[in-house]
């Protein structure tokens, strides 16, 4: 029996993450959750940024490549606020960087996947970002970034 087997390497290349870009973390008040990063697990808070449209407040953490995003609600009825009402505090979301946000989307979206994003947006950091809803991701709030292009 001889098995053929079809690479589509030019195309699954770029649909392919390049690396774990953030872990979003949701708070209740960066103010008293940045202590325990910096003193216990010795990381440095090196950026705090709004980001008004998605009614949160986010501090950034670099652990290796991957960074630690914690995110306060700015807003009781914003995404961050609902899901730390509901949930209480913990991990959020998972971003990966990607070299085309759109076409990930695209990608996606044929597989079937539902997608909160059918374009890309500016996050926090100016990146690029989108993201997939998590009934169609194994109850994982996924999230594609990619640094603006110049």
């Amino acid at each position: 029996m001889i098995k053929l087997v079809v690479t589509f390497a030019g195309k699954f290349k770029a649909m392919k993450p390049t690396h774990i870009e953030h872990i979003g973390i949701a708070v209740k008040s960066l103010q008293e959750s940045i202590p325990y990063y910096e003193d216990i697990l010795g990381l440095k808070c090196y950026a705090i940024e709004e980001v008004a449209d998605q009614k949160v407040k986010t501090a950034f953490f670099m652990v290796g490549q991957t960074k630690i995003e914690l995110l306060e609600s700015t807003d009781p009825e914003g995404p961050i606020g609902k899901f730390v009402e509901k949930k209480g505090p913990g991990v959020h979301h998972i971003a990966f960087a990607v070299e085309d946000v759109q076409q990930m989307l695209d990608h996606a979206a044929e597989k079937g996947v539902q997608l909160i994003d059918k374009t890309p947006r500016k996050g926090a950091e100016g990146l690029e970002i989108a993201f997939l809803h998590p009934k169609s991701t194994q109850g994982v709030l996924t999230e594609f970034c990619q640094h603006p292009k110049e």
